[in-house]
């Protein structure tokens, strides 16, 4: 347990970040599943512009890395071609 005034703050300032970032990752994760488990390549498609807003919204506040971000939204346009055809 914290013994100092600014440690106590801290950590309550740290937790409200990690429930924010949850939030994020979470939905974000959701997007692409929603992507990636779609029955055919039009529901697939219709949800994709909704996953790459995830993405980048949590590549923005730092929930991921932004190269972790790319090869997300590569892997998923990958996974839309390999569903068209």
């Amino acid at each position: 347990m914290p013994n100092s005034k600014q440690s106590i703050k801290r950590m309550k300032t740290d937790e409200k970040r990690r429930a924010a970032n949850r939030v994020l990752a979470s939905t974000m994760k959701s997007a692409v599943k929603k992507v990636l488990n779609a029955e055919d390549a039009a529901t697939a498609q219709a949800a994709l512009p909704m996953a790459m807003k995830r993405i980048d919204k949590a590549a923005k506040s730092n929930v991921i890395h932004d190269n972790t971000a790319s090869r997300k939204k590569a892997q998923l346009a990958k996974a839309i071609a390999a569903k068209k055809a």
